[in-house]
């Protein structure tokens, strides 16, 4: 008995659909390019790739991870930006504004996402926080606004400072972070002695030129630069026995005195949601730009031990960690 014309169009369709594991297989696995100044991929990006396992993401199974580092060297952003457009990155993740510049002149409409920017505003990476416009989007920190706060924690914790070196170097908003800094030294009765170090960024000889300027204290500049090389800033901070404060708590971490500023982990973590929010669909132009709520206080007791430091009880109460 022949079969009728639909039911044999039923029984083909049967063989002929497609497994949904195979078409699972064949997917395109969104691929994710990680563009940094860092001379090693710090906690920061650990902190992002918990952030996409945290929500449902395998590496190398249903995502992939590009990473690109410029090393210090923000000329190398271009060249490394387009070697990420060649290999047909879904989303960028760019940190620091140069960075992003370089992402945004090359990737056309590839999404850029930054986890940690300096007021991107008034830097002309986005039109405004609340609507991001074009394909940039991410998390800021306001931080020239905290110089003031970190030199007057630092005053308070070491009594008897009167000059704090002020280690720094050329980026869009230094005019503003010294500005800032040199407002609150001003009132807090402190000379400041600002010294900038360029690239290739030899901060033995920095720090042998403040010495030689005899300050009681260093206070450094937001930079992913000095980020990178922290464990070579604290390390020479200790050696000329200087009592400093940074503005990431890695810093603190790695030897520093103190730290106070927002977390760059919990930053990198919430630029996970936003490459998350993105892969299913939603534009960087409607996506806010986030700013920090939280500001950590961290204070590292074994390197004030090493330095013939007390840290007064009052400072220490405000600390948010303290490392022994």
């Amino acid at each position: 008995m022949w079969l009728s014309t639909v039911a044999f169009s039923v029984i083909l369709g049967l063989f002929l659909a497609p497994d949904p594991s195979y078409a699972q297989a064949v997917a395109k696995t969104p691929r994710i390019g990680m563009l940094t100044n860092a001379f090693d991929p710090h906690s920061g990006f650990e902190a992002f790739r918990q952030g996409l396992r945290d929500l449902g993401y395998v590496e190398g199974q249903s995502i992939t991870l590009e990473y690109r580092s410029a090393e210090g060297q923000d000329e190398r952003f271009p060249a490394l930006a387009a070697e990420l457009v060649r290999l047909k990155v879904d989303i960028i993740l760019a940190e620091g504004a140069p960075a992003v510049r370089a992402a945004q002149h090359t990737a056309g409409t590839i999404p850029i996402v930054f986890p940690a920017v300096l007021d991107p505003v008034s830097q002309g990476l986005v039109a405004s926080l609340a609507r991001p416009g074009g394909n940039t989007t991410g998390v800021t920190f306001q931080d020239p606004e905290l110089m003031g706060k970190r030199l007057e924690l630092l005053k308070e914790a070491v009594p008897g400072v009167t000059r704090v070196a002020y280690l720094w170097h050329a980026t869009a908003l230094t005019t503003r972070a010294l500005q800032e800094t040199e407002t609150a030294a001003h009132a807090l009765g402190v000379q400041l002695q600002p010294l900038e170090v360029r690239a290739p960024y030899p901060f033995d000889q920095a720090f042998a030129t403040m010495v030689a300027a005899r300050p009681n204290a260093l206070i450094t500049q937001p930079s992913e630069v000095f980020f990178g090389r922290r464990t070579q800033i604290v390390d020479l901070a200790a050696q000329t026995q200087l009592p400093g404060i940074f503005p990431e708590r890695e810093f603190a971490e790695a030897g520093g005195l103190m730290a106070y500023g927002s977390n760059i982990a919990a930053n990198f973590r919430r630029a996970a949601t936003y490459v998350d929010k993105i892969l299913k669909g939603a534009t960087p132009a409607d996506l806010p730009v986030e700013q920090p709520t939280k500001f950590e206080f961290v204070i590292n007791l074994k390197t004030a031990k090493a330095l013939g430091l007390t840290i007064p009880p009052t400072i220490l109460f405000l600390a948010d960690e303290v490392i022994q």
